[in-house]
């Protein structure tokens, strides 16, 4: 397996264990799909689908270099392509398909502007969509009937595959791109090298204790840097077995991932914070009766603040199907450094911080209290960082701020990006560190993520955090779980910014909106403190989200002030 100690035998993502591992006995992939029999893709039917496509990729005059956009609807034709371009040379980037939830025009406006800027040679997506993408992206638009044919030459193609292997690329040279979250996230790609990727694979796996038994179920999207590089390409790289399933299906029956771990003994498996409480609140009695979660290492809480009320939410639905505290595992992520900047011990509590809320919020300092203070707040620890990243928490100036002091958090690591892909208007760099635009502080090796930059909220002298405020909106009886927006407006008479929150909810009785209205201003009042001046409920699929399926806080602000103007 790549780790540290084997670290110099593995050259470019060519060596993964799924492609070159003599033993094909243990499965690559397991495919679940809701109503459908489980698909088992053993290495060499993995080994034989990838040759096949990068077959088909060259027929299409893809050559090396190149960028190649894969925008399917999730499935295994995405996981093929992706390593059929990487087989060839070419730079695979994972994309969303347009769905109900992304604005259609929005969409098609980022995507003709990513083709334009990051010269991409072909977009790759379903026959369904192949027809309207075209007619707004200059490159080619090629469905799956397109290169079917091609994908079949399976003999030439397995012929080839080790010369294919054999010629692998020069592992400084980028091996494909992730695409960061955010209103403008569509045209910044980040640009991974392939050592830059073995690299952090090599020190997260230790960081993780990974082992030969592991087996990681994933039903995150390939899109974002948590499902690609934890639920996809671990995994592969290291001839682990991967269980995946569509993110769709887990939304729509989330006990589709327990009934995962039971059948297939999972072992390790990353969520988003939402996610332990649309487990612990949309999983039903009946459907966790029977499964057990005991084979479990880590469910590892990444990709936002960490909230200390979800994992206690969790444990308790799901203790008695063997979940433990220890298993609550988190990790603090970005896609500029591929993946992975902090870890928590595996088989370790993650640690916990009570702290003075209020002295966080007026003095930006995470002053300790005990848990029977009045103003006592709970922070979770996204652990040490992995092994060859650094990380410092700056002020304003770029001074390193004492431990305890909030500030913006800075990395620099050897699993770094280049570059964000043909922006030379964009640099990450300062001085060799990344700032990564997130606020935190550190208490001797333990990091603490509090929220983003540009988010945050001066209201009447105090720094609100949206994400704290909307996790309190997702509680509030009548509001669509994980479909609320908070965001500052500026009030240039108060000198300050008012709070707005924007939230969805199904139903259009007045009377009914009018008490939620007035529940939400409460409840924000009693738990945070803070006044809310606008509450504007909405219905299903109003709000917009990034390309990460992220709500997009400045979008739906820019869309709230057009709606209430008018």
């Amino acid at each position: 397996m790549l780790t540290l100690a084997t670290r110099p035998s593995f050259h470019t993502l060519l060596d993964a264990l799924a492609l070159t591992a003599v033993d094909d006995t243990p499965p690559a992939i397991i495919y679940l799909q809701t109503d459908s029999q489980p698909e088992m893709v053993s290495r060499q039917m993995f080994r034989q689908a990838a040759a096949g496509y990068a077959n088909g990729l060259r027929r299409l005059g893809i050559q090396p270099g190149d960028l190649v956009i894969i925008a399917h609807t999730q499935n295994l034709e995405s996981i093929y392509a992706f390593w059929g371009a990487l087989l060839i040379g070419a730079i695979p980037s994972m994309f969303p398909t347009l769905t109900e939830k992304l604005d259609a025009n929005i969409y098609m406006q980022h995507m003709a502007e990513l083709v334009r800027l990051s010269a991409v040679k072909a977009v790759l997506t379903t026959d369904e969509f192949a027809p309207q993408l075209q007619t707004a992206v200059t490159c080619p638009v090629y469905g799956s009937k397109k290169i079917g044919d091609w994908r079949l030459e399976i003999g030439d193609s397995i012929s080839n595959l080790q010369s294919l292997i054999s010629q692998s690329p020069d592992p400084q040279s980028i091996a494909f791109l992730q695409h960061s979250s955010g209103t403008t996230g569509l045209q910044k790609g980040v640009a991974l090298t392939h050592t830059a990727v073995l690299n952090q694979l090599a020190s997260y796996s230790d960081a993780l204790q990974l082992n030969e038994q592991d087996v990681v179920v994933s039903w995150l999207p390939l899109y974002h840097d948590m499902g690609l590089i934890a639920g996809f390409l671990l995994p592969l790289v290291q001839g682990v077995p991967l269980v995946l399933m569509s993110p769709f299906d887990w939304v729509s029956h989330p006990a589709l991932l327990l009934r995962a771990i039971h059948d297939y003994q999972g072992t390790l498996c990353w969520l988003p914070n939402f996610a332990y409480n649309h487990c612990a609140r949309r999983i039903r009695a009946r459907d966790k009766e029977g499964l057990s979660l005991a084979s479990m290492r880590l469910f590892v809480n990444c990709s936002e603040p960490v909230r200390y009320d979800s994992h206690q939410l969790f444990l308790a639905a799901f203790a008695e199907n063997g979940v433990r505290p220890e298993m609550l595992g988190v990790s603090y992520a970005m896609a500029e450094n591929t993946f992975a900047v902090t870890q928590t011990v595996p088989g370790r509590t993650a640690v916990l911080d009570t702290i003075d809320e209020q002295s966080l919020t007026h003095k930006q300092y995470a002053k300790p209290v005990a848990a029977d203070h009045p103003q006592a707040a709970v922070k979770v620890s996204c652990g040490p960082v992995i092994t060859g990243t650094e990380v410092a928490v700056w002020d304003a100036a770029g001074g390193v701020l004492p431990d305890r002091t909030v500030g913006e958090i800075a990395i620099r690591s050897n699993c770094m990006l280049t570059e964000y892909y043909r922006r030379p208007d964009l640099r990450p760099f300062v001085n060799g560190w990344y700032k990564t635009g997130d606020k935190g502080y550190v208490v001797g090796s333990e990091v603490f993520v509090i929220g983003r930059a540009k988010d945050l909220i001066i209201n009447a002298g105090k720094n609100v955090y949206p994400q704290d405020i909307e996790a309190i909106v997702n509680d509030v009886p009548g509001v669509h779980a994980g479909r609320a927006v908070c965001f500052g407006v500026p009030d240039e008479k108060e000198g300050t910014e008012l709070i707005a929150i924007v939230a969805e909810v199904k139903t259009s009785d007045l009377a009914e909106r009018k008490e939620i209205n007035k529940l939400i201003r409460q409840e924000v009042s009693r738990q945070s403190g803070v006044s809310v001046s606008y509450v504007h409920l909405v219905g299903p699929h109003w709000l917009l989200k990034t390309s990460s399926g992220k709500i997009a806080r400045a979008a739906n602000r820019e869309k709230w002030q057009v709606e209430t103007d008018n």
